[in-house]
């Protein structure tokens, strides 16, 4: 239902308006995945990506907003995959 009005079918799929639209932290959120861009040295498509991977957590719990838990998961996954990238 989130995409019957777009060319996007997942989460995945989704563009930067979609993000924006679908993906919105409030500004605690915010203010901590800034900190976890620095720390890691992510870049803009990082964030986005972040974002994208925090929103299908959310669905898998049933939640209609993403919470600091969808967050930091997301952020995890994100560190462990560079790691795995830099070996």
């Amino acid at each position: 239902a989130r995409f019957a009005d777009t060319s996007s079918r997942s989460n995945a799929d989704m563009g930067h308006k979609s993000i924006q639209r679908h993906c919105g932290v409030d500004r605690e959120l915010g203010d901590l995945l800034q900190r976890a861009m620095e720390r890691l040295s992510l870049s803009a498509r990082a964030y986005d990506r972040i974002l994208k991977v925090s929103r299908t957590i959310a669905d898998l719990a049933a939640s209609e907003r993403i919470q600091s838990q969808h967050l930091l998961e997301a952020i995890q996954y994100r560190s462990l995959d560079r790691m795995g990238a830099a070996s």
